[in-house]
């Protein structure tokens, strides 16, 4: 197979974009995305998401985006892994690539969330839960991962304020992202002092729902530095499932998913989680951040939550994550998610993250998952 890198990268900021249109935001990543490849015309157009339909309305959203980008004719169409979405669509370029089916791909992660009420996204969310055992019932996502945290906490011994870490790390990197939809940082004492979602899960527990795109644009690594001073190699590319509903599971406390996924991933790169310098995990909750460094390799079962507590896991800490901010503070536009994730490590590899810059970084991890660990994309990068 045919080696490929990331040459280009965009993105719109995260947040409230109630005057934008789905289209428009798309369009606005992939031409940035294009414009910093200095590539006109690619080949073809993947595009991650969710909820376009139930959301917006508008389904055949690739070709619709294409056309608005001026890339009326190419190869176009969306890919749908529930919240993992935008890296569903990365492996489907990434795929085209190395396959030698075509020669510059981009790769879109879109998402508009906030024009109608928390309700309605929340049960469109729902739509990625088993429909027939878990949605008909009444669950939504933040109780599913409030049993996780509760089951966490007890078989662990582990208090809510031990989760503390995860949301404080990220609000303290989202301060220096410009893209971010919160530039605030936290205290320990404010995670500790929020108001209850679900108990145990707070507000701070939860990612927040937003709008956004991000962009990434993909050739044959052979070709890349000689288009780019700077490219990024996708050293691996891997996905795992497990069943959709959590009570199915043969341990719901391990995240099967995640781990064969990671496990694939560290074979393809030829490398272990021993020497990732950075990993952006999918912190939608705080239980799943603690969950995917155990089954990632990061900790052992049950010890998530004490990297957090430790300070391993900020800009310069054994394990950094969310280093701009991740889902809970950059904001989560969930087929657009997996994306912001690729162009946030690419831009430590490039050495470009600014006040976030995690020291001497060559390898990075991302990581999307979609349901409550139903699907897991992970994918390696090398700088």
């Amino acid at each position: 197979m045919t080696r490929v890198s990331i040459i280009g990268i965009g993105q719109t900021s995260v947040g409230e974009h109630w005057d934008v249109s789905i289209r428009d935001l798309g369009a606005q990543a992939v031409l940035a995305a294009l414009h910093d490849a200095g590539i006109e015309r690619p080949d073809a157009l993947y595009v991650g998401n969710m909820l376009s339909g139930p959301l917006a309305s508008q389904e055949q959203l690739a070709t619709l985006i294409a056309d608005w980008s001026g890339l009326r004719g190419i190869e176009a169409l969306k890919a749908e892994a529930a919240c993992a979405s935008g890296a569903a669509a990365l492996r489907v370029g990434y795929m085209a690539v190395a396959s030698g089916l075509h020669d510059v791909v981009v790769v879109l992660g879109v998402e508009k969330m906030t024009d109608l009420d928390g309700d309605e996204a929340t049960i469109a969310l729902m739509n990625a839960a088993d429909a027939e055992y878990e949605a008909i019932h009444g669950t939504t996502f933040i109780s599913l991962n409030a049993m996780l945290m509760r089951r966490y906490m007890e078989e662990y011994q582990v208090p809510h304020e031990a989760f503390a870490g995860f949301p404080v790390n990220s609000h303290a990197n989202a301060v220096y992202n410009p893209q971010a939809m919160f530039h605030q940082a936290i205290t320990r004492e404010t995670f500790v002092g929020a108001r209850m979602i679900a108990d145990p899960i707070n507000l701070f527990d939860s990612a927040p729902i937003a709008d956004g795109a991000a962009a990434v644009v993909l050739c044959a690594a052979e070709r890349a530095r000689e288009l780019v001073p700077h490219p990024v190699r996708i050293a691996a590319s891997s996905v795992a499932t497990d069943s959709v509903a959590l009570h199915d599971r043969h341990d719901p406390l391990f995240l099967a998913a995640v781990y064969n996924s990671a496990m694939k991933a560290y074979r393809q790169a030829e490398i272990g989680p021993q020497d990732i310098d950075l990993f952006e995990l999918h912190d939608a909750f705080s239980i799943i951040a603690a969950l995917s460094l155990e089954a990632s390799g990061f900790a052992p079962r049950g010890q998530g939550t004490r990297l957090a507590a430790d300070g391993e896991i900020g800009p310069h800490g054994r394990v950094p994550i969310a280093t701009m901010g991740g889902l809970k503070a950059r904001g989560h536009p969930v087929g657009a998610t997996g994306l912001y994730q690729v162009v946030e490590a690419a831009l430590q590899l490039r050495g470009e993250a600014g006040k976030n810059q995690v020291p001497d970084a060559h390898w990075a991890m991302t990581q999307n998952v979609g349901g409550v660990g139903g699907t897991a994309f992970t994918h390696i990068l090398e700088g």
